[in-house]
């Protein structure tokens, strides 16, 4: 299998949840520390990027700060791949419970010919829940120097390998892979669903 790099971007203000996304507790557990876990487990170089660095000091992985502050997730992005120690890096939100790492395996292997390898589910996007190669890094220069904020907005200047549903469906039926914890009501719904039984 390709060897990646794993990136956890832990910016952002959790403002809809009302508290800091990555230390929401998932079996007794921060989520932040359960995703780095998991990304160990497909990466010996993990990064969280984060402009609160000493948070995370406890946990194994490197930490980076956003070298250009405000840009949201497109400048999250390009500081993880710009510290990556691979060409290649799989990306994902800190607030993403259910992580299948048959799925991500799955969308490592398909990354040696594309530059960028992403879900996409009833025509939407997963973007921080994919691979990207660091032939990605002039595009995005590109896209933050006019003013642009959205990752896919510089997905034409690259390879894009796009995971259809058909396909995500083979490992993850019930895309839970894809759930983020946005709002109250998602917090909720990933108690629940972790009450159930139902993690992938």
């Amino acid at each position: 299998m390709l060897t990646i790099s794993g990136i956890v971007l832990a910016g952002g203000q959790s403002s809809r949840l009302g508290t800091d996304k990555s230390f929401v507790t998932v079996k007794g557990k921060p989520l932040i520390e359960q995703i780095v876990a998991k990304l160990a487990r497909l990466s010996d170089d993990v990064i969280i990027v984060t402009d609160s660095p000493e948070r995370y000091n406890h946990l194994e992985a490197r930490r980076v700060g956003d070298i250009y502050p405000g840009k949201g997730a497109l400048g999250g992005v390009y500081s993880g791949l710009r510290a990556a120690a691979n060409d290649y890096s799989l990306v994902v939100a800190c607030d993403m419970p259910f992580l299948n790492l048959n799925l991500l395996r799955y969308m490592i292997l398909l990354a040696r010919e594309h530059d960028v390898v992403i879900p996409r589910i009833g025509g939407l996007l997963e973007p921080l829940h994919a691979v990207y190669s660091k032939s990605c890094l002039e595009p995005i220069e590109r896209l933050l120097a006019r003013g642009g904020l959205r990752i896919i907005d510089f997905f034409s200047e690259v390879q894009v390998r796009y995971v259809e549903e058909d396909e995500i469906d083979i490992f993850d039926p019930q895309h839970l892979s894809l759930f983020n914890v946005n709002t109250p009501s998602d917090l909720e719904e990933m108690k629940k669903r972790v009450r159930k039984g139902k993690r992938n």
